[in-house]
């Protein structure tokens, strides 16, 4: 009987799952590798954090999913692998062997490029570590309303914790830094404007332009040298990898990410396959949380075939994404390609989409 590791419970391994239960696999024995029994949906942590869902509800509980696949979960974190004898090596001190093996563990966030952010600042990535720390947050806010908070990134996910932050913490004194002049770089330049708008009417001190050179226990020095008092710091800047893949000898582009083909496959090892923000497509993506769902049935489709010893099928990914941005209030920017729109409704599509997508894998 051939094993098929899958290493990490990320958006694409999740669909993997869910393929295994519909049709599982012959002759193979499928374990999931993941250091949590849930995956936290990254699209539905601004609504916890702005109090619109509880935390429950934006989580796939992996344990029953692995069972409806009939995998095994074994909870314990990656360290490395040893391609050679083909085992994963784990935090608990196993060594779990494989003939096939599929990595979606999701990248970290890029601390070394900030001095002090590993000893100050909160990291959006790994997802679990920061719910612990929003909570403690949300504790902090509890007995001084009025708490400084920086959140030091001005993409997507920055503008969106800063707006979800804001309507769970209606006093305290929130600023936002980012490198570019306006907040949302690389979305239509109306919807950056908007954005912009709404912070201001928010109370969100935007420092655009601006990046961060250190941060320590009272707060985040800039590049001019300015500094921006805070009793806590977010750090929601870039995705950085891991050590492990490339010291395993794995094929890595220069940021370490693992690098695939159109099937998916690693380009150095075949019985290796990536997705999500871990791997380095060859029609690159932007890493975002939209590609690494749609990577998901592709990869449980290339994983049976590899498995059964069939022809593997290209993945085109589509060219563009599109992007759902919730405001805190209920409301919501949207961004297509060149095209932006706002409003309630732009909201209410976002929580459908979310709510379906948690559904589908938590029946």
């Amino acid at each position: 009987m051939k094993r098929l590791v899958l290493l990490g419970g990320g958006h694409a391994h999740v669909y993997v799952l869910d393929a295994l239960a519909r049709q599982p696999l012959a002759d193979t024995e499928v374990v999931l590798v993941s250091p949590s029994p849930r995956q936290i949906y990254s699209g539905m942590l601004p609504g916890w954090i702005a109090g619109h869902y509880p935390l429950d509800a934006c989580a796939i509980a992996l344990p029953p999913l692995a069972a409806r696949a009939g995998a095994t979960l074994r909870q314990t974190r990656a360290t490395a692998l040893d391609l050679a004898a083909r085992e994963v090596l784990c935090a608990d001190g196993a060594r779990i062997g494989f003939d096939w093996l599929s990595i979606d563990t999701g990248p970290v966030t890029a601390r070394h490029r900030i001095a002090g952010a590993d000893a100050h600042a909160l990291a959006v990535r790994p997802i679990e570590s920061f719910v612990e720390g929003i909570e403690r947050l949300f504790a902090d806010i509890i007995h001084d309303p009025a708490l400084t908070v920086a959140i030091v990134g001005g993409g997507a996910a920055g503008v969106e914790l800063s707006f979800a932050l804001r309507q769970r913490c209606p006093d305290a004194r929130l600023s936002l830094i980012g490198s570019a002049a306006l907040p949302l770089d690389g979305l239509p330049r109306r919807l950056q404007h908007r954005a912009n708008t709404l912070l201001t009417e928010r109370r969100i001190t935007w420092h655009g332009g601006r990046r961060a050179q250190s941060v320590d226990a009272t707060g985040v020095v800039l590049d001019n040298g300015s500094r921006v008092a805070a009793r806590h710091v977010l750090q929601v800047t870039g995705a950085a990898a891991p050590r492990w893949p490339a010291a395993a000898g794995l094929a890595c582009d220069d940021g370490g990410f693992i690098r695939v083909d159109a099937s998916l496959r690693s380009t150095s090892h075949p019985v290796v396959f990536a997705a999500g923000d871990i791997a380095c497509y060859s029609d690159p993506r932007p890493k975002s949380g939209v590609f690494a769902v749609r990577a998901g049935p592709p990869l449980a489709a290339n994983l049976r075939a590899a498995i059964g010893g069939e022809t593997l099928t290209p993945w085109r990914p589509q060219r563009r994404a599109l992007y759902l941005i919730s405001t805190g209030d209920r409301h919501a920017l949207a961004a297509w390609g060149p095209l932006a729109w706002w409003g309630d409704w732009v909201w209410r599509w976002k929580d459908r989409i979310d709510w379906r997508f948690i559904a589908r894998f938590s029946a």
